[in-house]
């Protein structure tokens, strides 16, 4: 069994309990992003205070209208032009509320938006750094939908807190003061406790929340990497007759995530009740007071209105505190996991000097005494010293299990060495940058993944910047051009999801393109023409053999007849190397490897 099959369990292993980092630190990280449009945020945070005097002003001002239209013992022409003038002021102020709102959200749209983008583009780079035994390891639908929350959790974030939270606060204070100023102090104090109540009760009974929201989110994440899974490895399902397994592991997760949003929406009607309930009371001793203020003459009809004005103007946003509450708090819950991804480290990274490898001619390639292991209590590689002379070809051939692959994933630096080193042109590998040893290997794998795209894209993957002259040259020369030209779409035939609408062979020949494409200094075939029938395997070869001319080659093989003309051919076992030599002296040892040739022989002469 090849090492990657055996880290993907069957069944998902139990996830340990995630610990939440501080929100403000959540927040801190965020702030730098946004700090880049600085102007923009200055500018947004003072139309929100504009905005917000505006719509305070109101309230003053319908008060002054009310009073104004009181029966006076004035003329009738001061009468028309004090109402009219108020009139004018009141629409004036109304319509600087929306404008203001407008350019606060027409200005911070920018700084939003590059935000969100910045951030989501940093880890979308930062996972395709990330090693090999990651992305092993990872559960991609459960990882995008981290990636796509915490993209609207910054979008959220800033709606909620920004357009929300700070300017009902910025209101709060401006309320309080008009009401001590202007009235005695008993307007503000319920004003104030009712605030402090509402605050409390609703921060309070959301924290007690929370603990539902993750769990819709853990269900919801878990459901959606089940769907994912396994519609991807949908052949898969169908040799083995279990769509109704699948159906109901599926299903299985979905009930969990009902139940978990039935105690969520609960909860939130508790919430709710209870924001009323101390709302209500406030309102109605707010009122109370102010009634009995116009009854004994203290005050006026205007000021009453005023009064109940402010309340509304209050009140109406703070009905959502709740809401908005939990949605800040999943913002920053779902920012940090992305945070999280973006802050995995690196285990393959470069070094803080590294070079940038110039290859003008083929390079040779050292393996010195490589000890290599997946995990710490199974090696894989136990002191392999090999050299590939420059323009050479080596192959390694051996039982499934032996290493083989392992010898490209460490030269591609999929991994570093635990022990030992590998040296391109007489350069250490870790000393560098990962990005110009990779531009210089080409690979062919066995196991061939293709993008849900064209045939002409995903031959042309191999050197973006190609003419379509050279990326048909690529198709000839791996034998594919002129399958493709038979089909009715040609080079804009749409390979499928992973290239399933693909035979194995034609797959491979597409990688064997890509690969010729690149034309890298050094070439990897890894089992490349393992999908091929006999026929096409043997004009395969002969434009292998010739894409490798003048280049540095490493040949990962099960059928020997595809390695006779190698420089040298290593027998890998167990992660030692047993044998060494050409195909000739290999045979004349009479050891493993002619044991090998000898047994192949005799499966293919009786085929």
């Amino acid at each position: 069994m090849r090492h990657h099959a055996a880290s993907s369990p069957a069944l998902p292993a139990h996830t340990p309990p995630r610990v939440a980092a501080s929100d403000w630190i959540t927040l801190r990280k965020l702030f730098p992003y946004l700090w880049e449009y600085k102007w923009r945020v200055m500018a947004a945070l003072s139309f929100m205070v504009g905005a917000k005097l505006a719509n305070v002003g109101v309230p003053l001002l319908l008060k002054e209208l009310i009073d104004a239209m009181t029966p006076q013992p004035t003329g009738a022409q001061v009468a028309l032009v004090v109402p009219l003038a108020l009139l004018i002021g009141y629409g004036l102020l109304r319509l600087s509320v929306s404008g203001f709102t407008e350019l606060r959200e027409l200005v911070f749209a920018a700084a939003t938006q590059g935000a969100a983008r910045k951030i989501a583009l940093q880890t979308f780079e930062h996972l395709h750094n990330l090693s090999l035994r990651f992305h092993l390891e990872r559960q991609t639908g459960g990882m995008s939908r981290d990636i796509e929350r915490g993209v609207r959790g910054i979008e959220s974030l800033i709606t909620y807190s920004l357009y929300s939270i700070v300017p009902t606060l910025i209101e709060v204070v401006l309320v309080l003061s008009i009401l001590g100023v202007k009235f005695d102090k008993w307007y503000a104090i319920i004003t104030l406790t009712a605030l402090a109540l509402y605050i409390y009760f609703t921060v309070t009974v959301t924290e007690w929340r929370t603990q539902f929201r993750k769990q819709v989110n853990e269900f919801d994440s878990s459901a959606h990497t089940r769907a994912i899974d396994s519609l991807l490895n949908y052949e898969t399902v169908k040799y083995f007759g279990n769509e109704a397994f699948e159906a109901s592991r599926y299903d299985e997760n979905l009930n969990k995530l009902r139940r978990a949003r039935i105690k969520a929406q609960n909860s939130l009607s508790a919430l709710n009740i209870g924001q009323q309930l101390i709302i209500a009371v406030a309102l109605v001793a707010m009122l109370w007071r102010a009634t009995e203020g116009v009854v004994q003459g203290r005050m006026s009809l205007g000021d009453l209105v005023m009064i109940n004005a402010f309340m509304i103007q209050l009140y109406i946003p703070l009905n959502f505190l709740g809401v908005i509450y939990r949605e800040i708090k999943q913002s920053l819950t779902d920012l940090e996991r992305m945070f999280m991804l973006l802050e995995k480290n690196r285990e393959v990274a470069d070094t803080e000097n590294a070079q940038i490898l110039q290859l003008n001619r083929p390079p040779e390639v050292r393996f010195e005494q490589v000890h290599f292991a997946y995990e710490a209590d199974r090696p894989i590689l136990h002191g392999i010293s090999l050299t590939i002379p420059a323009g050479k070809t080596v192959a390694v051939v051996g039982p499934s299990g032996s290493g083989k692959s392992t010898l490209a994933r460490l030269l591609f630096r999929f991994y570093d060495v635990q022990q030992g080193t590998i040296r391109i042109d007489g350069h250490e590998i870790r000393q560098l940058t990962q990005d110009s040893v990779r531009k210089a290997i080409g690979i062919v794998p066995q196991d061939t993944v293709l993008f849900n795209d064209t045939v002409y894209y995903n031959i042309a993957y191999g050197n973006t910047r190609a003419s379509r002259e050279q990326v048909e040259d690529a198709a000839r020369s791996a034998r594919i051009h002129d399958f493709i030209a038979s089909t009715p779409l040609g080079y804009e035939t749409m390979v499928g999801e992973r290239g399933l609408k693909l035979s194995g062979g034609e797959k491979q020949r597409v990688a064997i393109a890509r690969t010729l494409l690149k034309n890298p200094a050094i070439l990897i075939f890894d089992e490349a023409t393992s999908a091929l029938d006999s026929s096409n395997e043997r004009a395969i070869q002969t434009e292998l053999r010739e894409a490798a001319h003048n280049k540095t080659t490493l040949v990962i093989a099960h059928r020997l007849s595809t390695v006779v003309d190698a420089h040298e051919i290593l027998v890998l076992d167990a992660g030692h190397i047993i044998e060494r030599g050409t195909h000739a002296q290999l045979l004349a040892a009479d050891g493993r490897y002619a044991q090998m040739w000898s047994l192949q022989q005799s499966q293919e002469e009786s085929a």
